[in-house]
């Protein structure tokens, strides 16, 4: 199995995080990056027709990581709330947004208006999305042997 440089571990996490899937070649380490149909379920895939017949052709070179479940988006969100302090009041608003109708809307709505804490949401979501993608690629390789 291939090993990923920590370079690499970042830009497939920024990718996942803008909803595409990513395909590693086993030998090469290539990426391909394609947007996943459910994140984006109305794009025009014309502009990676050629990358997407080089999967299909040659799907067994590939390994697949896939976007975080919307279930998992969640868990990170509640894990990063669950690491302020209880005093910051940024976190009951949070809290509160996560409990609402289109949680996922709502937490973006007070993370962008919080100041200091929207780079800290960043950071923290980032470095998950990178853990991510290590154990992903640990757990594929397990799978190989």
């Amino acid at each position: 199995m291939i090993q990923l440089t920590p370079t690499q571990i970042k830009e497939i996490a920024e990718q996942l995080d803008c909803g595409f899937r990513c395909y590693i070649h086993k030998q090469t380490g290539e990426l391909i990056t394609i947007p996943d149909e459910n994140s984006h379920p109305d794009m025009d895939l014309e502009g990676w027709e050629e990358d997407i017949e080089k999967i299909e052709t040659n799907f067994t070179e590939y390994i697949v990581i896939d976007p975080l479940e919307s279930r998992d988006s969640f868990g990170i969100m509640e894990d990063f709330v669950e690491s302020l302090p209880e005093s910051e009041k940024i976190r009951e608003w949070l809290i509160n947004a996560l409990n609402q109708h289109k949680p996922f809307s709502k937490f973006k709505f007070v993370i962008d208006n919080s100041g200091e804490y929207r780079q800290q949401w960043f950071d923290f979501k980032a470095k998950r999305l990178q853990e991510y993608v290590q154990e992903e690629i640990e757990f594929l390789a397990r799978l190989k042997k």
